[in-house]
């Protein structure tokens, strides 16, 4: 866990550094940006001597800014939304490779400098069923539901202060967080086993503190890099335990429409996982940026 954490902070430190090339303050008026890319992967063998399995897989995702400033108010908006899949020949399933959905909103008011005066809303979840899989008696693979949309789904919000320079470099600190964690009722388990939720209850309830931030600079000519940070700590259970949500993103673009696309995401949460859970997707696909 050491480990981990002390990368998040070395990448995060050296994002400040490259950011801080960039002298431009935000301008008045929207800022519109996106990025829709699909990754295409296939792998296929005939009498192939070393063996090998057919396999298919594809990875859509949406990266969507809007953010408003006007004198002394700024109004950031993100849509992060992804979705993909793979099959293989000798599974009985088609398995999820992501499935996501996040909606950030931070309004802020200017103290003084790049202080904002701010209020947060986060809300996650996913689009279609989860599962884990296993064996039956006759090794026969078998699948049962696990997770499903808005289950689980988490809706965050609080006041707090917001370091700001540009769209591309914010802190924001909200030591009032109201959290609320939502699944369905029949999958709860005892001992709060499924994401901290009570066994037959559909909602949980934190209070806490969280910080969040954003940091994405152009590596070299054609090669940009974000990097998306989340804390959050509860009051009211294991304070001590806090919850990490990194992911970075380097686009590599080969061209207009072509590019090699790198996503990272380590996620630590006890209530979902007693460790750190890790996604990399990685792939040459369709790159639009608009």
């Amino acid at each position: 866990m050491k480990k981990v954490i002390l990368l998040i902070v070395f990448v995060l430190i050296s994002t400040l550094a490259f950011s801080q090339e960039k002298e431009e303050g935000p301008k008045n008026g929207w800022t519109k940006t996106g990025n829709i890319s699909f990754l295409f992967n296939q792998s296929a063998f005939s009498d192939w001597a070393t063996g090998g399995e057919n396999n298919i897989a594809g990875n859509l995702g949406i990266n969507y800014d809007f953010n408003y400033i006007n004198e002394n108010i700024t109004w950031d908006n993100k849509i992060l939304a992804s979705y993909g899949l793979t099959k293989s020949k000798n599974s009985e399933f088609e398995k999820k490779t992501d499935d996501r959905f996040e909606f950030n909103s931070l309004v802020g008011k200017k103290a003084k400098g790049f202080w904002y005066y701010s209020a947060f809303l986060n809300f996650k979840t996913q689009f279609t069923k989860g599962y884990v899989y296993d064996k039956d008696i006759n090794g026969k693979e078998v699948r049962a539901e696990k997770t499903n949309f808005m289950s689980p789904a988490e809706l965050s919000f609080g006041p707090g202060m917001l370091w700001k320079k540009n769209d591309d470099l914010k802190f924001n600190f909200a030591p009032a967080t109201t959290k609320f964690i939502f699944v369905d009722n029949a999958f709860t388990l005892p001992n709060n086993a499924y994401f901290g939720v009570e066994e037959g209850k559909s909602t949980k309830f934190e209070f806490g503190f969280s910080a969040s931030g954003l940091a994405k600079f152009n590596i070299m000519e054609n090669v940009s890099m974000e990097n998306v940070l989340t804390l959050f700590s509860d009051y009211l259970e294991d304070a001590q335990n806090v919850d990490i949500d990194y992911t970075m993103n380097i686009v590599m673009k080969i061209n207009k429409y072509l590019s090699t696309n790198f996503t990272f995401q380590t996620v630590y949460d006890d209530n979902a996982f007693e460790g750190f859970q890790v996604r990399e997707v990685i792939g040459v696909g369709i790159n639009y940026g608009f």
